[in-house]
């Protein structure tokens, strides 16, 4: 049984697509199962590098790794970087044979490929979709683009998801959405977890929690226009220039705008993105962690994965999100203050309202350990390619 599976992000690439799919594959191996992965040579940020194998064998895993051109965060950049992979990846999955489909995708183009090449080999579909693209474009192109653009997107998602016929949604958020539209497919919800780096980490004593008499408010992820920092982070750092400091780990197509903005703070520093190791580091030397999703109508489905790693560590969390992300926090989340997406006033409230320390958070740990949602995944997905080994 040999099951293909496409992820634009493998590690060593820096992502929340990358860990989740080498959590997938790792468990699926277990079972068993041949797997050919093919991503792309490490290209999330071009402010960090690292060094990968074109092909690596791992037993019954083999991954191959598409070179890009470069490219940055823009959005002709990623297009002709997509534009090498689906190449690369048609080319090279032409003359072989394989009995299912497996793609992981946020940006739909992912997914699409895998449509294309089920389609062409007539063999089942089986997509993890950590998005809804068109969705979030809606919101996030210029209107005149949108009226352009959008029709055609909308054809590119029919297609790929009337191909599948499992598809699996990391955010309960998106239920509505996929079912109004796409009511036939069987759904799965295999969220997003904590992966193991981030369980038991040693803290510091809570009496430790002050660094030198001020708070250290961190941020590590994307800086994009749909993370939003450029829209709190200037003036929330105002407001607290008298007792935080706020560190930003991380890289993206708003990281310039952000950077001249924050240009005359002395509470702001922005650091480029570090390794996993660096980061578990940096979260034990923060008081309090901050999350933060644009104000767009398309981002009150989505379930941040950032979410799972900041509640393991048992810091206070401060975010700043709405929709279903906000129901998710206040469900299962001690210690953590919502305030609405760029409202620098109620974030200020929601900074003074946390209780500096470190909150035990066990109960959510067991619930969404990667390893087990993984195993949980592997399972089902094991069971897709079984019982649809006549093909489609």
């Amino acid at each position: 049984m040999k099951l293909l599976v496409l992820s634009f992000y493998f590690p060593p690439d820096l992502s929340a697509g990358s860990f989740r799919i080498s959590s997938i594959v790792s468990a699926l191996a277990e079972l068993g199962i041949e797997i050919e992965v093919i991503s792309t040579l490490p290209n999330r940020y071009a402010s960090f590098t690292a060094e990968a194998p074109a092909v690596e064998n791992f037993g019954s895993i083999t991954v191959r790794r598409v070179a890009l051109p470069p490219h940055d965060s823009g959005m002709m950049d990623q297009a002709r970087a997509f534009s090498a992979y689906y190449r690369e990846v048609k080319k090279h999955t032409s003359k072989i044979k394989y009995d299912a489909v497996f793609s992981t995708s946020s940006r739909l183009f992912t997914a699409f490929l895998g449509a294309q090449i089920a389609r062409r080999k007539s063999i089942p579909l089986y997509l993890d979709i950590r998005d809804i693209f068109v969705d979030t474009l809606k919101d996030l192109l210029p209107p005149k683009l949108t009226w352009v653009t959008l029709p055609f997107l909308k054809l590119l998602e029919r297609y790929t998801f009337q191909t599948a016929k499992r598809i699996n949604l990391v955010s309960p958020g998106f239920e509505n959405y996929f079912k109004a539209r796409y009511p036939q497919i069987d759904y799965r919800w295999f969220t997003n977890g904590i992966d193991d780096e981030f369980i038991n980490v040693p803290m510091l004593n809570d009496d430790e929690f002050k660094n030198a008499g001020r708070i250290r408010v961190l941020y590590a992820g994307n800086i994009g226009e749909g993370q939003g920092l450029h829209t709190i982070i200037p003036n929330l750092a105002r407001r607290l220039s008298d007792v935080a400091d706020f560190y930003i780990i991380g890289a993206g197509g708003k990281h310039q705008e952000l950077e001249s903005q924050c240009k005359y703070l002395q509470n702001v520093a922005l650091l480029p993105p570090v390794k996993r190791l660096d980061l578990i580091d940096a979260y034990v030397k923060a008081d309090v962690l901050f999350l933060h999703l644009n104000d767009y109508e398309a981002f009150k489905k989505v379930l941040p994965s950032k979410i799972f790693e900041y509640a393991a560590l048992g810091k206070p969390i401060l975010a700043g999100v709405s929709g279903y992300a906000e129901y998710f926090l206040k469900e299962n989340v001690s210690n953590c203050q919502v305030f609405e997406p760029s409202n620098d006033e109620q974030a200020a409230d929601g900074f003074h309202k946390l209780e500096f320390k470190t909150s035990e958070r066990s109960e959510f740990v067991e619930n969404f350990a990667r390893q087990k949602i993984m195993k949980e995944m592997a399972n089902d997905i094991m069971d897709f390619v079984r019982g649809n080994d006549n093909h489609v």
